[in-house]
């Protein structure tokens, strides 16, 4: 990897470069490669390889002129005579920070639970104060798995399984499909090689002409018809991954042959309204399959993504999924927030406005009221790690819960007198049980009696965010000591 390479990168993703940005990347490359000198890695490469290769997947995902130069100088702290203040000095104070950011968070190592948990609070805290410092972890990341081979058994293990249970989840909050589908792969091939083999091969050497015979077939009907209608357009296939079809025969208890949706077409169009004319094309070709429409350009899920899905019945009647959307949006479905901070508008010094996810609130929620770095930990991996829903109240408001979340979260989410006083719930305005399972797009209206006590103990068995959890057991508790007081006051000689 070479310093051209990057720079070639960040021009193509930035129409107005300046020479002087230019330079500084050659300028911090030069730095970073005098720094590291004759050093190896384990793989055996030279270090400064491994600096590049992160600067140039940070340049791929659209990140900005100082993430790309903190990830060139991401290790120069850590492993070389080179210190923050160094890099203060001739690179300025924001590149440092970033670098110090990622610095802590190349600390964290497997040495115990109890501590593992705590460098895991404190990454993802100080994730949380500027979003960049993930994204150099993940680049950095990335390369390290691509060479794992080089590495001890239990250290390639141990990072594939921390690899898979925090950093990936949190490629997905962020949006950044690129990186997670890579990390997922790489992991799934060390943590689970039999089933890698097995399903690498059924995906890629037994189905795949017969595959790509299918797609192209439906990419002639359909660019035919797009033709026809004016409509400027790109169709392309898109292929599950491995890890993600092997989570889903798992999770449905279903063999490789089972699964229908291994691979979707994508159409990518320039404009908004060319999205809903594909898709009333697409299905006047081909019959719609039921309640398998989701439009995320009206209601983008909770990471940002943006795209119409449909799954119709195709050729031979076998069920294809298409997914639709502009260019703006592929970018941001492949790179996520980074992506997405690359289209807001810059403020006055310049600086490009960064909007926060949500779920970053959520995280110093439960920091605040965690006990211990374990509580924290497990509360972070259930409330903000699971599969994400988002659903509306009868006013449209969206609200974003874990997967399975219930209608009691959905009451807690809104309020907590309407959780504690919930005695039912409308379901797109159906009745259903306080602990049905909610989907994205239900709509959900919470019957309260404002009469109630409080909340029933016995839904800490189904609820699955931290908020309602903790709103239950402080109401309950605080329902428990008020009638021991009263047993006390109604009952003679018993201690005060």
């Amino acid at each position: 990897m070479t310093i051209e390479q990057i720079i070639n990168k960040y021009k193509e993703n930035n129409k107005a470069v300046n020479q002087a940005d230019l330079q500084f990347l050659q300028d911090v490359y030069v730095f970073a490669k005098k720094a590291h000198g004759r050093q190896k890695r384990e793989t055996g490469e030279p270090f400064i390889e491994h600096s590049a290769h992160t600067a140039f997947w940070l340049a791929q995902i659209k990140a900005d002129l100082t993430t790309i130069a903190a990830g060139l100088l991401h290790d120069i702290p850590e492993d070389t005579e080179y210190t923050i203040e160094d890099i203060k000095k001739n690179f300025g104070s924001e590149v440092a920070e970033l670098v110090e950011g990622e610095t802590k968070l190349s600390k964290i190592q497997y040495r115990g639970e109890e501590r593992y948990n705590e460098s895991l609070r404190k990454m993802i805290l100080s994730m949380s104060k500027d979003l960049r410092i993930i994204l150099i972890k993940f680049a950095d990341r990335l390369h390290n798995l691509r060479t794992l081979e080089g590495l001890p058994e239990k250290k390639r293990l141990r990072i594939a399984k921390e690899t898979l249970e925090i950093y990936s989840p949190l490629a997905g909050l962020l949006g950044i499909w690129k990186f997670k589908w890579q990390m997922e792969d790489i992991c799934f091939k060390y943590l689970y090689p039999e089933e890698f083999k097995t399903l690498e091969y059924k995906y890629e050497v037994e189905k795949k002409v017969e595959r790509n015979q299918y797609i192209q077939k439906v990419k002639n009907i359909l660019g035919q018809k797009l033709n026809e209608a004016g409509v400027e357009f790109k169709i392309e296939g898109r292929f599950k991954h491995l890890y993600s079809i092997y989570q889903k025969m798992q999770k449905k208890e279903r063999k490789f042959d089972e699964i229908s949706d291994v691979f979707a077409l994508r159409v990518i169009v320039s404009e908004i309204s060319d999205c809903y004319k594909v898709l009333g094309i697409i299905h006047s070709v081909w019959k719609p399959k039921p309640n398998r429409i989701k439009d995320y350009i009206s209601v983008p899920k909770p990471n940002g993504y943006r795209s119409l899905h449909t799954t119709v019945f195709g050729l031979d009647n076998k069920t294809t999924e298409f997914q639709i959307r502009t260019r703006e949006m592929q970018e941001e479905a492949q790179y996520g927030i980074a992506a997405h901070w690359s289209y807001k508008e810059k403020d006055g010094q310049g600086k490009v406005k960064r909007v926060e996810p949500r779920w970053i609130e959520e995280i110093l929620n439960i920091q605040r009221q965690a006990k211990d770095s374990d509580e924290f930990i497990r509360k972070i991996k259930l409330d903000v790690f699971r599969d994400r829903i988002f659903v509306f109240s009868p006013k449209g408001d969206v609200f974003d819960l874990p997967e399975g979340a219930t209608p009691i979260d959905f009451a807690y989410e809104v309020h907590t007198d309407i959780g504690s006083k919930a005695v039912g719930a409308l379901v797109n305005d159906k009745m259903a049980s306080l602990d049905k399972p909610l989907q994205s797009h239900d709509t959900v209206e919470i019957i309260t009696d404002k009469n109630r006590k409080g909340p029933n103990r016995d839904w800490l068995k189904f609820v699955k965010t931290a908020k309602a959890r903790d709103k239950i057991r402080q109401s309950t508790k605080a329902s428990t000591l008020e009638q021991i007081k009263r047993i006390k006051n109604i009952i003679p000689g018993l201690p005060r």
